[in-house]
């Protein structure tokens, strides 16, 4: 039997940069579950370099408990480390790897403690659901979902367990990535009256995000934001953009890509679909000039935000197991959207620090981990009762 800071440093040792592959780490659960007789289901992605990995501890009845985390880690390229990042090194009550808050340490209390599941009797399961490229856009979870939505009798609740310092979040924006691209039409930039420089018409679409935001700043102002989150408004950012050949050039291409961060309760479609409205004006005015030009918008990746529950079965059990009764929202991505989506109840809560998450020398505490393994220890008692 592994202790959860053991069964950590196993986790934190195989690296699994959302770059690469997952698979060493889904073959390891796959034997240590297969070791205590836990049967585990892949979900593959479309290359086969990856997976999401799934399984029941305890009987095949409904109202048991999803514990949900992703399995992959941001890159530590160029970062100060002042240890192996893929080693776990204990320093002043911290556990310091990559991926130690954000968040293996979660997975790491929950497959500890299956020897413990298996144990208690347990009259309702927990069901392990450990995805993929969530750090890519929550890219991997949604095929889990759907297929344990199948073949798994309703739980009761879903925990997603981002590092939270065991507060219990119940409201999380959306994110929607577009990649926009713009093809003008070349000519000498004397000429330019004859020509479509597309990086011209990129820095006016720029310019409408940042307008738009500013829309949604007054909009909070005037009593129409959401004064949980911080900003309590929609977001909208360009990250980054290229394009061009030379100055006395109009160029042919121009690339960015945006995100739109949107309140739970407004949605991300109305924004979007201004935003196509606006470029196919500009489109209507290149294509005067040269038919062959174009504004090509697509989304690389959109996470659903997380809404409060109106009498939400995951808040209550989780507000009983933790006592915290505050409300708690947060900007950042995770899975809880995509759980809501197929009607489980979800909320997000786990050990760790958000602010420890992708910097060097990230860690966990050992506070924080004995507090998660504090928590699942009583939602164990919770399905054994």
């Amino acid at each position: 039997m592994l202790a959860p800071q053991e069964m950590l440093e196993r986790l934190v040792g195989i690296p699994t940069v959302s770059r690469d592959s997952n698979l060493a780490l889904i073959a390891f659960v796959e034997d240590y579950l297969a070791g205590h007789g836990v049967a585990t289901h892949r979900v593959p992605n479309a290359e086969g370099t990856k997976s999401n990995l799934w399984a029941t501890v305890g009987p095949a009845a409904p109202g048991g408990i999803v514990l949900s985390g992703h399995t992959d880690v941001v890159p530590v390229d160029g970062q100060p480390w002042t240890s192996d990042p893929f080693r776990l090194v204990e320093r002043d009550g911290r556990l310091h790897g990559r991926g130690a808050a954000d968040m293996k340490g979660f997975l790491a209390i929950a497959l500890a403690l299956v020897p413990e599941m298996l144990s208690a009797g347990l009259r309702r399961p927990v069901h392990l659901a450990l995805s993929y490229d969530e750090e890519l856009g929550c890219l991997g979870a949604p095929a889990m979902i759907r297929q344990m939505r199948e073949r798994v009798p309703p739980p009761e609740a879903v925990i997603v367990g981002e590092p939270t310092m065991m507060q219990v979040v119940t409201g999380q924006k959306g994110s929607l990535g577009l990649a926009t691209h713009v093809r003008g039409y070349e000519v000498h930039s004397s000429l330019v009256h004859t020509g479509v420089p597309a990086v011209m018409v990129a820095a006016r679409l720029v310019t409408w995000f940042a307008d738009r935001m500013e829309q949604t700043r007054k909009a909070a102002e005037e009593g129409r934001g959401d004064p949980l989150h911080d900003p309590p408004y929609t977001t909208l950012h360009c990250g980054v953009i290229e394009g061009g050949t030379a100055h006395n050039i109009t160029a042919k291409d121009c690339r960015f890509t945006t995100d739109i961060r949107y309140l739970p309760h407004e949605g991300g479609e109305g924004h979007l679909a201004a935003y196509r409205e606006a470029a196919a004006r500009l489109e209507a005015g290149m294509k005067t000039v040269h038919p062959h030009t174009f504004i090509d918008i697509s989304e690389r990746a959109h996470v659903p935000a997380c809404r409060r529950e109106a009498d939400g079965a995951a808040e209550r059990l989780a507000r009983s197991l933790t006592g915290d009764n505050a409300e708690h929202v947060v900007a950042y991505g995770t899975e809880a959207g995509q759980f809501q989506a197929e009607a489980y109840s979800t909320v997000v809560c786990g050990p760790g620090d958000i602010a420890q998450a992708h910097a060097a020398d990230e860690y966990i505490s050992l506070a924080q981990l004995a507090a998660g393994e504090a928590f699942q220890r009583r939602l164990i008692g919770h399905l054994a009762a």
